[in-house]
């Protein structure tokens, strides 16, 4: 395919619509990060020059080796990681790769997750013209005490400079990441990042609960020095009133955790996960889903780059997507969305009606305030239900069959 254009005013590939299959999207994995986050659980490791320069190599050599132009893709998301440090002549190269290798549409969303303190405006402006069209920092906090209680190497003004650079760069999508729930946060702390996050104006934001996994530095350090988290109704304020605010303040909640101004900065890539797409996916420990089957690469870096070298394959755990698996899948995804699950799409799909299958077992939700239930229509999650999304989506396990 002809090189793309790497300037702001776009790539050149696929025009937007051509072709009559679903676009999938290409998820990359960046395993480095210049210190480990103490609450972290993500497959990554301590960064070094070299390791990433060989990694990269490994990185290009297996898009190249896939390459098949009847795949068709629109969305190219750099996960990690820390995908921000790789140098953009590295982004650049990657990028291409995946359009010499696949059909990869013009109006692609290009995304790069990015920490504020490896964002200076040289490296910013590198990554866009590499054709970077979306940027995701993790933020986590707007307290300097809490960014330091996880680890985290940026304070509050880092992250505000970042955003800044970003928008001077060229990045008109740009979206920003919260954690809530955090040791000692109180409610009103949470509220304050959040007003904070508003100040900054992005397109899109994240808001997560803290999960405190039983390995991470971030339990011992809770248990030396008397942390713990607020109460879970607390916790249910913090996620009611944050969203509260970023209504007020024009955002659109599309997804449990996500918001986007306008509706159509929501992520394209993402979006894919909740909605039955279909996404390659490269880097160590990446996790893939097309043409009915699932894999995963695997996990170790050096044990990736030794693979590809020796034109090994990369890819474990390989296996079929049965049609059981797949409706349960539909279901908990599709209820994540606050448009919740289209109900003659999911029979004409599934071969399935929801309600007569699962709608003993739901009716209680929907008469708790928690579930909404438009007969023949839809079927979606409350907000308030979205605080219990896990108890409604039990049912799908296991329900009532009639």
């Amino acid at each position: 395919m002809a090189r793309r254009e790497t300037s702001s005013a776009g790539a050149r590939g696929r025009e937007p619509g051509a072709g009559n299959r679903e676009p999938a999207g290409i998820y990359i994995h960046i395993p480095f990060c210049a210190a480990i986050c103490h609450y972290c659980n993500f497959n990554r490791g301590l960064h070094d020059d070299a390791t990433r320069r060989a990694f990269v190599d490994a990185l290009i050599a297996d898009i190249t080796r896939s390459a098949d132009p009847d795949i068709q893709a629109d969305t190219i998301f750099f996960g990690g990681g820390t995908p921000s440090l790789l140098e953009s002549s590295e982004l650049d190269a990657i990028i291409q790769a995946c359009y010499d290798s696949f059909d990869v549409a013009i109006d692609s969303e290009i995304t790069i997750e990015a920490n504020p303190e490896s964002s200076p405006r040289a490296i910013l402006d590198g990554f866009r013209a590499a054709g970077a069209n979306r940027i995701s920092f993790g933020v986590q906090s707007f307290s300097d005490d809490e960014l330091r209680r996880l680890g985290r190497l940026h304070s509050a003004a880092t992250a505000r400079t970042a955003v800044a650079n970003a928008r001077a760069a060229g990045f008109d999508n740009l979206s920003l990441d919260l954690m809530m729930w955090l040791p000692g946060q109180s409610t009103e702390q949470w509220l304050a990042s959040v007003d904070a996050l508003i100040e900054q104006q992005p397109d899109h934001a994240s808001l997560y609960l803290l999960e405190i996994y039983p390995n991470s530095p971030l339990r011992d350090e809770m248990a030396r020095s008397g942390w713990s988290v607020a109460p879970d109704d607390d916790a249910a304020t913090m996620y009611l009133e944050g969203l509260a605010r970023l209504d007020a303040a024009g955002f659109e909640q599309y997804e449990i955790s996500n918001v986007a101004r306008p509706a159509e900065r929501r992520s394209r890539h993402n979006w894919k996960y909740w909605t039955q797409g279909q996404w390659l996916a490269f880097g160590p420990g990446a996790h893939a889903t097309f043409g009915g089957e699932r894999w995963r690469t695997v996990s170790s870096v050096a044990e990736y780059i030794d693979r590809v070298r020796a034109g090994a394959g990369v890819q474990v755990e390989r296996r079929h997507l049965g049609a059981e698996e797949q409706l349960e899948e539909a279901l908990f995804m599709g209820l994540r969305l606050t448009r919740g699950l289209d109900l003659a799409e999911m029979s004409q799909r599934h071969g399935i009606d929801i309600w007569t299958r699962y709608g003993q077992d739901l009716a209680p939700y929907v008469v708790a305030g928690l579930l909404k239930h438009e007969p023949e229509r839809r079927l979606a999650l409350t907000r308030h239900g979205m605080l219990l999304a896990n108890d409604v989506m039990s049912v799908f396990i296991g329900g009532t069959v009639r």
